[in-house]
């Protein structure tokens, strides 16, 4: 066996000196992170029959009882909603308020800062104001009556009508809440891309007849590709995990038409302390945020490796 000399031990230490920087963070993700995420994992295939008591082993028999659940199927849907009615607006709306915030113009900071400001309000505070707005006789029902638009008022978070028969009146009041807080968020992402385009291609672009809104077609939209696809994709993980605001605002009622995957999961394992199946719940979002993951980073490595 060779033996090692000092020249061997200083390329060893300069390979183990960034994990031992790593290792209180390691320590500190594999107690509560990776740890509870197996231990997660196991309690999917078992039941409490008892919780004084250790869980029992069932195998696949929460996740039969999954498949056939409704409820769950409701959320599932609401979800898939949820992603479909507020991703494409998040991507589309902060990059216009981006390029208008993008101008040399006096005082621009201040609609930058005001854009911003739903984004620093904590959220119990934004749907405790929003569910006030939403009340029967709340803000925007007494402007619609004032207008002669519905002089019943909308039942903004008390029913569970569909909007075109699709979307439940109550889960689009609060993807609305989703959105406001959002625009800010993703207005600044856009933001910085934005000031990575040199002027000089814009002028560029002006002398070959490119000027006006036509020029964001031509050349802003094609060089923020990557920041496009990465708000796409963040979006998508957040409207994924969506619950404050229906926890806040709704409780998932009425009749399940605002229940998401993760309000959901924190009702069965808190208010019917069905822990094993909350798991089995919790697995199944866990596969759903992985798969988007590995888009994020699928898109990152093939066009928005700027980004990282």
């Amino acid at each position: 066996m060779k033996q090692l000399t000092s020249k061997d031990w200083i390329v060893i230490k300069r390979q183990l000196t960034p994990y031992l920087f790593l290792l209180p963070a390691l320590i500190l993700l594999g107690l509560t992170v990776f740890w509870p995420a197996l231990q997660a994992f196991y309690l999917s295939f078992t039941s409490y029959e008892d919780l004084s008591l250790p869980p029992q082993w069932i195998g696949i028999k929460n996740f039969l009882r999954l498949w056939q659940d409704a409820v769950f199927w409701k959320t599932l849907e609401n979800t898939f909603l949820y992603l479909v009615g507020v991703v494409p607006i998040l991507v589309i709306f902060p990059l216009g308020l981006a390029i208008l915030v993008n101008q040399k113009l006096r005082g621009i900071n201040w609609f930058r800062a005001a854009y911003y400001t739903p984004v620093v309000i904590s959220m119990v505070v934004a749907g405790i104001a929003w569910k006030w707005l939403y009340a029967e006789n709340g803000l925007l029902n007494q402007f619609l009556k004032m207008l002669g638009l519905f002089p019943e008022g909308i039942p903004w978070l008390t029913s569970s009508a569909k909007i075109f028969g699709i979307v439940p009146i109550t889960l689009a009041s609060v993807m609305a809440v989703t959105i406001w807080k959002g625009l800010g968020y993703y207005m600044v992402i856009y933001l910085a891309g934005l000031q990575s385009i040199p002027a000089d291609v814009y002028e560029a672009a002006a002398i070959d007849g490119s000027d006006g809104i036509r020029k964001h077609w031509d050349i802003t939209v094609p060089l923020m590709k990557p920041y496009l696809a990465l708000v796409a994709v963040i979006s998508a993980i957040s409207a994924t995990k969506v619950f404050e605001e229906v926890f806040i605002m709704t409780q998932g009622g009425p009749l399940n038409s605002s229940k998401t995957i993760v309000y959901y999961l924190y009702e069965q394992a808190f208010s019917n302390l069905e822990i094993t199946y909350a798991c089995t719940i919790g697995l199944v979002l866990f596969l759903i945020i992985l798969g988007l993951s590995v888009l994020r980073l699928v898109i990152s490595q093939s066009g928005g490796d700027s980004l990282v």
